[in-house]
């Protein structure tokens, strides 16, 4: 729900027509309750009952006190806060509750509920009460095909090569010459089906339970017609042994809702014979096929091109085994020589001159691992890149077989291969090891084709794949019908005969129902008190913010060198905009505005300040203008938020040089969230009438983890909760970062221990933290916890449910014995490919998709765990993507997403749009440091900050 519109690093979707937003929220609101804006679509008339709500005065929003200013304790709150006898907090400001003891009355709950079980085998997610009735019952299609499964005696076969061979690729062709080879004799006519690692399966048993082969393997990189002399082909030995009999009766019992626990290992038997002829055709990448063949292949730009292709995932659904398929896109090395290569990455139109040691090391990190062809061989031969020489080509001398004579890398090529070099100024590849590097010139080496670019896409190269790839619903409906007949399974004689799949053309059909959107509350002050989204959408015309912040302390620094002179225009009509929406915003700014430098803004940030502090007005907030050349956001943030504790609120040269209403509309309601303001109510919160959670007090908590992007390993992990600090209202979120283990999934501070030598233990985390903020906002603790965690992928529910309700209930009665508030957990899945499609076109948004707000009630959800799919908002182009949820609405984990992100930009200042940062691969055996996040000031953490 809420306005997605304006702020800082991204476009959104507010007001009239598509408006811009710059920050790094993507353009995303202010408040849980405002996702609107976007359409002309002017939401007018009520639905049901409306309350006359009177919102708290404007409150001024908190700001970081200047360092002579003595910060006053804070007083104990009324009533009877949480206490435990041994309780005392770990995390800053909550330290003085707990030492002091204060005590709190008892919820009217009943007993507590038993401590969660010490293992993921005794976890049982609760059964599925039902389906849902309410709303307007329709039918849509999903990119889902059934799939049938003969009986079959399936068997999982062990599989070691030695030597050992990392690469899938090689893997399967080992194992496709064994099955060629050893078919008739030794396999008993079986056809198996391979993973490319460790795992082979067959329906029906092998001759033996135990057996060792040897099979030579050609050498690829050699032509048939090469002059060079033949080398021994590779000798392998493949040791296959008997591992376990995956018994499809289990799966079927399952799918009929007589068997709980998933038999995941006949799913993934199943799975690899589905996969088993894309994988040796086509360029596999996780789940997902790429080939120049399936579909349009063109440039992104900086020597990077996309490729087209199709995802592919076996599922258990209440329908029966589904297989879903949709078509996908990713980014690829083009394959051009490095040298033009390094001309389109890094824009350098002169290779005649050398590199500085900060490109040569830039070049490093965007090819280390990139495998090229040798162009001046007189046979195929490809090398993996491992580095990149300190010195020019030019400089660079080797010894000689004979270990005697010393040669210059040019001369070399010069009389070895008749090759003067062009740019001996460059320096040169390395393969091989650090100790006897091999050189290779990049004007000779050509990227090989098909190999995946793992570093961040920067802006530029992402609208152009959005560009490429974006398609309207019926398209993508027929792409996606297109993937299936070019599979053509039905022909494939490993699915069909050995395994007897039947895989159907037909895209599946659910039952679904349109419900009708919730009604939004704004001031009583405006023309439009109540808003009944239409599609999804509203706009604030005619209306004003339920509850507006209020602004007495603020400035504004100007980064931008091309629009030096618009501070005062812009802060005017975005002040003005903010007083016209509900704000009270004082016209002039605390500290007089400025202009500075791109490279100044750490010293600009600290006068001002030392400015404000040294007038005793510590500012409440600093609009930004950011530089006109991105990459300044990340060092912006962490600064404001870390070090000055200043709330800021930056905006993109271009967009605020338009001045355009819709863009001071969007920023403002971002501005408000981040003062303390309201933007808008659910009209049912202010009744009291959304079931449970306005009946009794309830904190509705949203939970994510980020990874660092592909190719990074040595970054640490960031975990991010938020949780909601008013009630009934439930649209204020505070949020706390925190970095942990990398790519560890689960949260590993919801709550924790730690031994103080004065204190002795000492408890704390993340959720018990929230907990008392909750209490200190509303003088009530609640009596039910409902929590939204994103990121959670099916394999990993049960380990989730068993250490996060663990944490979240050590974390309640670590406040007061016997304290165990009702807990409903919810894992929302938003990056899964499933779409859905109208069945009828005369029922279809202006974009050709489904209505919005509409909820699966059945079939491609999991037969047990208790999920549907909604489609909350109209889409702009593309087919319609739902998120599994439950409940309530999606804004809690999305500004825990929104808190990750920010956290992150604290620690990779340059991570906004270098486009190749991320150093080369980890030791298997190094463990990543943790490296802590810097800590946010107190008053940026009472406010919306990462909105």
């Amino acid at each position: 729900m809420s306005g997605r519109g304006g702020g800082e690093r991204g476009s959104g979707r507010g007001g009239g027509r598509r408006g811009r937003g710059q920050d790094r929220g993507r353009g995303q609101p202010s408040q849980s309750s405002s996702r609107g804006g976007g359409g002309r679509a002017r939401g007018r008339g009520s639905a049901g009952s409306t309350a006359t709500y009177n919102p708290p005065p404007p409150q001024m929003a908190p700001a970081q006190p200047p360092p002579q200013m003595a910060v006053a304790p804070p007083v104990p709150p009324s009533g009877a806060p949480f206490s435990h006898p041994s309780s005392s907090s770990g995390v800053g400001s909550l330290s003085r509750e707990v030492s002091e003891k204060l005590t709190m009355e008892p919820v009217a709950v009943t007993t507590a509920p038993p401590l969660p079980p010490s293992s993921s085998k005794a976890i049982r997610f609760p059964p599925r009460p039902g389906f849902g009735t309410v709303g307007t019952k329709c039918v849509v299609r999903a990119n889902h095909f059934l799939v049938d499964v003969a009986n079959a005696d399936l068997h999982h076969y062990d599989v070691t090569i030695t030597p050992e061979v990392t690469a899938k690729k090689v893997n399967r062709a080992i194992m496709k010459q064994l099955i060629d080879v050893y078919k008739e004799s030794h396999l008993g006519r079986r056809c198996p089906a391979y993973d490319g690692r460790k795992s082979l399966y067959t329906a029906g048993p092998l001759p033996f339970e135990s057996k060792e082969l040897v099979i030579k393997l050609p050498e690829e990189d050699r032509s048939a017609g090469s002059s060079r002399p033949a080398r021994k082909e590779r000798q392998f030995k493949v040791a296959i042994k008997l591992a376990s009999k995956p018994d499809l009766h289990y799966l079927r019992e399952f799918l009929s809702r007589k068997h709980f626990e998933c038999p995941q290992e006949a799913i993934q038997v199943l799975d690899v014979v589905l996969r088993a002829k894309p994988s040796q055709t086509y360029t596999e990448v996780g789940r997902s096929f790429f080939h120049t063949s399936l579909g349009p292949r063109g440039e992104l730009g900086n020597g990077i091109e996309y490729w087209s292709g199709y995802y592919q995932s076996l599922r258990p659904t209440q329908m029966g085994l589904s297989l879903n398929i949709d078509v996908s896109a990713r980014s690829f090395y083009e394959p051009i020589l490095v040298s033009e290569f390094v001309v389109k990455h890094f824009r350098r139109s002169n290779l005649s001159k050398p590199l500085s040691d900060q490109d040569r090391v830039k070049v490093k990190k965007a090819l280390k691992g990139v495998r090229v062809k040798l162009i001046y061989m007189d046979y195929a031969k490809t090398c993996k890149i491992t580095g990149v020489s300190r010195d020019p080509i030019s400089q660079l001398t080797f010894t000689l077989d004979d270990k005697r004579t010393n040669v210059s890398v040019v001369k070399y090529f010069r009389e070895k291969y008749n090759v003067v070099l062009k740019y001996p100024s460059l320096p040169a590849l390395q393969s091989g090891s650090e100790a006897r590097p091999v050189y290779l010139p990049m004007e000779l080496c050509s990227i090989v084709e098909g190999q995946r670019y793992t570093k961040k896409l920067n802006e530029q190269q992402v609208r152009s794949l959005l560009r490429a790839t974006c398609q309207r619903p019926n398209i993508r409906e027929g792409n996606i019908t297109k993937m299936v007949q070019v599979n053509n399974f039905e022909v494939e004689e490993l699915v069909t005969k050995e395994f007897g799949m039947h895989v159907r053309k037909e895209l599946a059909l659910i039952n679904a129902r349109v419900l009708n959107p919730p009604v939004l509350k704004y001031h009583d002050s405006g023309r439009d008190k109540i808003v009944n989204p239409s599609c999804g959408q509203w706009n604030m015309i005619n209306k004003k913010m339920v509850n507006g912040g209020k602004v007495d302390f603020w400035s504004c620094v100007n980064f931008s060198s091309e629009y030096w002179n618009m501070s005062e225009d812009f802060c005017a009509g975005l002040v003005n905009m903010c007083n016209s929406k509900g704000m009270v915003f004082r016209q002039t700014p605390s500290i007089a505005m400025r202009s500075a430098r791109a490279d100044r803004i750490d010293q600009t940030l600290m006068d001002v300040y030392k400015e404000s502090a040294g007038l005793n007005k510590p500012l409440q907030l600093l609009i930004i203008i950011l530089p006109d050349q991105t990459g300044s956001y990340g060092k912006i943030k962490r600064i404001c938020e870390t070090e000055l504790g200043i709330v800021s609120q930056c905006c993109k040269p271009v967009q605020a040089s338009k001045f355009s209403n819709q863009y001071f509309e969007n920023v403002a309601l971002k501005i408000n969230a981040k003062v303390g303001g309201r933007n808008t109510v659910l009209n049912d919160a202010v009744l009291r009438r959304i079931p449970l959670v306005t009946d009794v007090p309830t904190i509705i908590f949203g939970a994510d983890v980020t990874h660092p992007p592909p190719g990074e390993d040595s970054s640490s992990s960031i975990a991010a909760v938020v949780a909601s600090m008013d009630w009934p209202e439930v649209t204020k979120y505070r949020g706390i970062v925190s970095a942990q283990t990398h790519r560890v999934e689960i949260i590993e501070d919801l709550y924790k221990q730690t031994r103080d030598p004065q204190k002795g233990l000492v408890e704390g985390g993340m959720v018990r933290e929230l907990l008392l903020a909750f209490y200190r906002s509303t003088k009530q603790k609640p009596s039910r916890i409902i929590f939204y965690r994103d990121g959670v992928s099916e394999g990993q529910f049960s380990q989730v449910l068993l250490y996060e309700m663990d944490a979240i209930r050590k974390a309640c009665s670590s406040l007061q014995e016997g304290y165990m508030p009702r807990v409903t957990f919810v894992v929302v899945q938003k990056r899964h490919h499933t779409r859905l499609f109208p069945t009828d076109r005369n029922k279809t948004d202006r974009s050709g998709n489904i209505l919005p707000v509409m909820l699966e009630s059945r079939g491609q959800a999991s037969p047990h765990i208790t999920t549907f799919c909604w489609m909350k908002m109209a889409s702009l182009l593309t087919s319609c993507k739902c998120s599994q949820t439950i409940y309530v609405t999606l804004p809690p984990a999305y500004y825990a997403h929104l808190a990750a992100y920010r956290a992150r930009c604290y620690i990779e200042d340059e991570m906004s749009d270098s486009g190749s940062t991320g150093g080369g691969r980890k030791p298997k055996d190094k463990v990543v440091e943790v490296r802590p996040l810097p800590s946010i000031k107190d008053n940026v953490k009472e406010v919306m900050f990462y909105v």
